[in-house]
């Protein structure tokens, strides 16, 4: 089977590509690392024929889509449409790594069946490359399977998001690690599992849709830093503040009854197990 993962040295398409038997595929990287930016059309005669192509490649910092959002909505929705033009042309299915882009959940746990509710520039900019796929499908007949992880983290992480913030702290050998609100609960999915739900996505050629990915659990921020804490082999203090971020959510848990009905995938890393395969590596 031919693929091509754009995004392929990011934190999901480095995951997705080491459990991809070398032997089963036949894999055609995109990374812009590499230099091949998939939101302009040039780069596209570069791509050989392929059966599926998973798009991983979109910015994804939040905060940044508030700083610069003419970038987010631009290479967002390039690199989506030239994906899907690329899967027209080859006749090929897309993969389409979304995000929860569900807004205040009006209850819990949190369907596909939810109504869509951006609440950032950056869910806006997904919400809008999933309203593209739907119009290929529609159109062109374009099979795309799209998936809507939930707070991904694991092992190799970066950024400024919660768990490798407070990695990070921890690292630079601070005592005390200050963190916002202690209070927004949050459904942690390992990208372990998400990465093998893709694969579950790759194999099978029947079922697409729009699916969850999630654990059908919520964890306070405390209760992620007193995991963190009872694995060190130093225990620190955690401090909060009371600031909100803009539009927050106070609290996500999603369900995965759908895919795992039809593609037979559920999660199967804790969060607990999570971090502290994190801690473990980390030498914490």
């Amino acid at each position: 089977m031919k693929l091509v993962i754009s995004g392929s040295k990011g934190f999901i398409g480095s995951n997705l590509l080491s459990i991809l038997p070398k032997d089963e595929y036949s894999i055609f990287s995109i990374d812009i690392e590499d230099g091949i930016d998939l939101s302009k059309k040039e780069n596209l005669n570069i791509i050989p024929k392929f059966d599926i192509f998973v798009h991983l490649a979109n910015l994804s910092y939040v905060p940044e889509s508030y700083s610069n959002p003419e970038s987010f909505f631009k290479i967002n929705y390039l690199t989506t449409l030239n994906a899907l033009e690329l899967c027209r042309r080859n006749n090929a299915r897309l993969i389409y790594i979304s995000s929860y882009i569900y807004g205040k959940p009006e209850y819990l746990p949190v369907d596909e069946k939810h109504p869509i509710k951006p609440f950032n520039p950056y869910a806006q900019s997904k919400y809008l490359c999933e309203i593209l796929c739907d119009g290929y499908l529609r159109d062109f007949g374009v099979k795309t399977t799209i998936l809507r992880p939930f707070n991904v983290y694991g092992v190799g992480q970066n950024g400024n998001l919660l768990i490798p913030e407070i990695l990070q702290q921890l690292t630079n050998k601070l005592k005390n690690v200050k963190l916002k609100d202690a209070s927004p609960r949050r459904d942690y999915v390992n990208v372990l599992d998400v990465a093998e739900a893709i694969k579950k996505c790759i194999d099978n050629d029947e079922k697409f849709g729009k699916y969850n990915i999630c654990s059908g659990k919520s964890y306070s921020v405390k209760e992620v830093t007193d995991f963190i804490n009872s694995n060190l082999t130093n225990p620190v203090k955690f401090s909060f503040s009371e600031s909100d971020r803009i539009n927050e959510v106070n609290e996500t848990v999603g369900s995965f009854n759908k895919i795992h009905c039809d593609l037979k995938w559920e999660p199967t890393i804790s969060l607990e197990e999570g971090l502290k395969a994190i801690i473990k590596h980390k030498h914490l």
